[in-house]
């Protein structure tokens, strides 16, 4: 198992949800971490509730190749290397296919798929310097199976599970490990009772569990990602049943 302690991470989508979660729990095994986040108030508010000088921020547009690249070039400057990427960031749309915008489609693929190249082709050249490091991808369970009114976010998130086998294939042997993880519905500040109503209700219903998923478990699963040597190449679906269906 490697120890995680006095090693660099950066998490994409850092400043909320599964990003923070990760955050945070990275930061409980002694790493330095980057949060970066397109929401420049919602990153630095939350690098100073930290308070610590182990976690700074950054503003990134994973859609951006140029602003991806320099996260990467920030937090080897600022920490000395980079051992550990999670490529949270991702946004969605809904919308019938036949109503779907092609500028619309292309965002969410510039973020969710575009994103996960960018990042690993900069990490990846890092973590050769150091002879290793791992890269954890945040999927979704529609990455495996449809949703109606999810074609662009679909598409995205099936490419982001085969993508990171190749990854995972073509990086092994230099030490660099990749994976995927592959969250249910998980509660936020968008999916909750409140926001949702009866919809929420419908939600949780398609878990067997009885419930959705919070954050800490997605970011309890990323770290097992970091921490085991042997695993490369997974998809690992963490839903509650979902897909077990």
């Amino acid at each position: 198992m490697i120890d995680l302690n006095g090693k660099t991470a950066v998490v994409t989508g850092g400043a909320s949800g599964i990003g923070l979660a990760t955050v945070e729990a990275f930061l409980k095994k002694g790493m330095n971490v980057v949060l970066a986040d397109f929401n420049e108030e919602g990153g630095s508010a939350a690098v100073e509730r930290f308070g610590s000088d182990k976690v700074t921020f950054i503003h990134v547009d994973t859609g951006n190749e140029e602003s991806v690249r320099s996260m990467i070039e920030y937090t080897v400057k600022h920490f000395g290397q980079l051992d550990v990427l999670v490529n949270n960031a991702g946004i969605g749309t809904l919308a019938e296919t036949h109503e779907l915008t092609a500028e619309d489609y292309h965002k969410v693929i510039s973020v969710n798929q575009d994103g996960v190249f960018y990042g690993s082709k900069y990490a990846i050249r890092e973590m050769m310097k150091n002879g290793g490091g791992s890269i954890v991808n945040t999927s979704s369970i529609l990455g495996f199976v449809g949703q109606t009114g999810a074609f662009a976010y679909n598409a995205s998130k099936g490419a982001v599970n085969t993508l990171t086998k190749s990854l995972a294939l073509e990086y092994a042997d230099k030490k660099i490990r990749v994976n995927s993880v592959n969250p249910g519905y998980v509660e936020s500040g968008m999916v909750n009772k409140e926001a949702l109503g009866d919809y929420y209700d419908g939600l949780v219903a398609k878990h067997p569990i009885g419930r959705l998923g919070v954050p800490e478990e997605i970011a309890h699963a990323i770290v097992f990602l970091c921490e085991n040597e042997f695993v490369t190449g997974i998809n690992l679906l963490v839903d509650g049943g979902y897909t077990a269906q």
